[in-house]
């Protein structure tokens, strides 16, 4: 699979953060392209320090030579995470000025599955109507909103709340969770 990550200006990296970390454990069959936003970059650093070293091909965002940039390059999918409301209405009206939004507009165009993981709250009315734009064109709203049914007892099992349906989303099988049927005492059941 090839897949486009997008590290948006929305407070959240740290769910950028764990996406990227395990998806470098599927390198054997995951191709991973990296883009981060400029304010991405910057929220980055203030919220978590300096971005590591991974061993994926980090695009420059004004690159639009980079190979997902195109149809024609067959990317298989794209993640915006953290996905700002700013960059989700740029996304939603087809705004290309960069190279997230350029692979964002290639993926809807060519029907390819693109995923926005908005983290804003509250919600205007803009940015709820710019999700059914994005969702009428083919575009998933996932919001970063973690669930608790698994009992997460730690960030990383309460980032992997929402990390395991991102994967989920592309297509990436993961175990990151408890599937809900599976665990019977995150659900409440008695023994």
């Amino acid at each position: 699979m090839k897949l486009v990550v997008a590290v948006g200006g929305a407070s959240g990296s740290i769910y950028a953060k764990r996406l990227l970390d395990i998806l470098a454990t599927m390198r054997e069959w995951v191709d991973v392209g990296l883009c981060f936003s400029q304010s991405g970059a910057e929220v980055w650093a203030h919220e978590l320090g300096a971005v590591p070293e991974y061993p994926f091909k980090r695009h420059n965002l004004r690159d639009f030579r980079a190979p997902f940039a195109s149809g024609s390059a067959g990317w298989d999918a794209m993640v915006v995470i953290p996905c700002s409301t700013g960059g989700l209405a740029r996304i939603a009206h087809g705004v290309s000025d960069d190279l997230i939004g350029r692979a964002a507009d290639v993926m809807l165009k060519e029907r390819r599955r693109l995923v926005l993981v908005v983290r804003e709250t509250p919600l205007s009315l803009i940015h709820i109507e710019n999700m059914a734009t994005v969702t009428r064109a083919g575009g998933v709203v996932l919001p970063a909103a973690p669930s608790f049914y698994s009992k997460p007892a730690s960030i990383e099992a309460l980032l992997d709340t929402v990390v395991a349906r991102v994967l989920d989303q592309v297509g990436l099988p993961n175990k990151l969770m408890p599937r809900w049927g599976d665990d019977p005492e995150a659900q409440g059941a008695k023994k």
